[in-house]
């Protein structure tokens, strides 16, 4: 027996009066209850069009292992979610250890190399230090006008080198070449050539180095009240042609020559840029190679004349420096050859000399120590122009 119940579908476009779709249980499928579905039983389902056809569409199946299925399957799911998300977590917490360990181990390895980098640097600088200290003992002697910058480096270079010892003298620059010729010294200092004081065949044995460049300055009283002379003049007071500073547009006062001993470089240099060659006069009772006497002397007596080098001269306003032929004695002037009492300082050594010895004219002659040489009044070489080289190479 087939009892009928109707889910009636409205088709859309029937103004919803009419039935789109019905469907009928069999009493079998419903089972001995009114509106009961029996557990296991299959259902019929009858499709009506509303023309009085069935289509005769039966879909079999069983309800309750579909929903026992159903049930199953969502459990199964919820499970499989789950143990998806903690495998996730688990993963990510495992890619995160796994990254954080491994930046760790990249930053203790860059620290170790930065370490062992900068220990490798300090046992190469410790190294190069160690190979480049000099040991030893460095005697030189000469120049009276070199003789403070061969302190300002000897004292310089022993700071850097505590186990080399260097000794500088002064007594002139005959001395220091006759010194260093016989082997008494390792370095004779010299205002001039050594071929200008000792014999050519003596000169031929020793080796020069030119550290840097002396301007010579006359020097008066500084209450005289004169500034400049001509050449002509300067050569007449000091060949002794005039005596008394009225000659010369001075005051009257007597002209008090403080002259060098004949084995000075100073003399020899003043003797040939400012006296054009010309021999000097000789006043034996204020005779002195000491440029510190000198000065003192000059300070003292108010119609004093003598020549110095321009280092002795950096800071001292106790004596007055005296232009030749409107030039001051500077070394701006100096460099562009327009003031031309100037001269090469050298350092001299028999033979190539010691190491300790060459390391010493090296470090006077390097850029490390090159700022020194202007602060104390002394010419570096390399400024020099074309000019002031060429005027003193055709004299």
């Amino acid at each position: 027996m087939t009892r009928n119940f109707t889910q009636v579908l409205h088709s859309p476009g029937d103004g919803f009066n009419k039935p789109f779709l019905t469907c009928s249980l069999s009493d079998e499928a419903r089972g001995p209850a009114a509106g009961h579905v029996h557990p296991g039983k299959h259902r019929r389902i009858q499709a009506d069009t509303g023309n009085g056809s069935a289509a005769g569409i039966h879909i079999e199946e069983d309800i309750m292992k579909l929903k026992k299925l159903t049930g199953t399957i969502a459990a199964a799911a919820m499970v499989m979610g789950m143990l998806a998300g903690c495998g996730a977590s688990d993963t990510a917490a495992a890619d995160t250890t796994t990254t954080t360990e491994a930046a760790a181990a990249d930053t203790a390895a860059a620290a170790d190399t930065t370490a062992t980098t900068e220990a490798a640097a300090a046992d190469t600088t410790t190294a190069d230090t160690a190979a480049e200290a000099v040991t030893g003992e460095v005697t030189a002697a000469g120049s009276s006008a070199l003789l403070p910058l061969a302190q300002a480096a000897a004292d310089k270079f022993m700071d850097a080198n505590p186990d080399c010892s260097v000794t500088v003298n002064g007594g002139g620059s005959g001395e220091g070449l006759k010194q260093v010729a016989d082997g008494a010294i390792d370095i004779g200092d010299s205002d001039v050539f050594a071929e200008e004081k000792l014999d050519a065949s003596v000169a031929a044995g020793l080796v020069d180095h030119e550290v840097c460049v002396i301007t010579m300055a006359p020097v008066v009283n500084a209450d005289l009240g004169v500034d400049n002379l001509t050449t002509d003049q300067l050569i007449d007071i000091f060949t002794g042609k005039v005596t008394n500073w009225k000659e010369v547009g001075g005051p009257d006062e007597e002209i008090l020559l403080v002259t060098r001993p004949s084995s000075s470089g100073t003399r020899a240099l003043f003797k040939n840029w400012a006296l054009n060659g010309e021999e000097e006069a000789s006043n034996e009772a204020l005779e002195t190679d000491d440029s510190g006497t000198l000065l003192q002397t000059v300070e003292q007596n108010k119609g004093a004349i003598g020549y110095v080098a321009l280092s002795y001269l950096v800071d001292d306003s106790s004596v007055k420096t005296v232009a030749i032929d409107g030039v001051e004695p500077t070394l701006e002037n100096t460099y562009n050859g327009t003031y031309k009492v100037w001269g090469y300082e050298h350092m001299y050594t028999n033979g190539e000399g010691s190491e300790a010895a060459q390391a010493f004219i090296n470090y006077m002659m390097s850029d490390e120590f090159g700022d020194s040489i202007e602060a104390m009044g002394y010419g570096v070489s390399s400024k020099m122009s074309d000019e002031a080289v060429k005027a003193h190479e055709t004299k």
